[in-house]
């Protein structure tokens, strides 16, 4: 596996550029070590977040925003202020419902997010 260090102590939101990943989805890699990964989406009214699964460990706190939230077999409406877990290898997704902002924490760091 690639090292890839750690970021900055201080991340100044207005200091990273986004990061177009699909349709009306946009990200910014906030902070990361090799154990532990903040990512900030953004999501226009549609924007997807297609069903995947990866090994990592994954808590997201909904910071605006309605989401249709699939893991596993449920599915929510996931708004500002609620979270969510998925453990590894678990199949999920979103659909924004209400323009919003997610932010991911990964456990290890998404490899695959800073090959982009």
């Amino acid at each position: 596996m690639e090292t890839f260090g750690a970021s900055k102590e201080f991340l100044m939101d207005d200091h990273i550029e986004w990061e177009v990943v699909g349709e009306g989805v946009k990200r910014k890699i906030m902070g990361y070590d090799d154990k532990i990964m903040l990512v900030k989406v953004h999501f226009d009214v549609g924007g997807i977040g297609p069903m995947h699964e990866h090994y990592h460990s994954q808590v997201t706190y909904v910071e605006s925003g309605e989401f249709e939230l699939t893991i596993g077999e449920e599915t929510k409406i996931m708004k500002g202020g609620d979270a969510f877990y998925i453990p590894p290898h678990v199949m999920h997704g979103a659909i924004c419902k209400k323009s919003g902002i997610l932010i991911d924490v990964f456990s290890p760091i998404r490899e695959d997010f800073m090959q982009s």
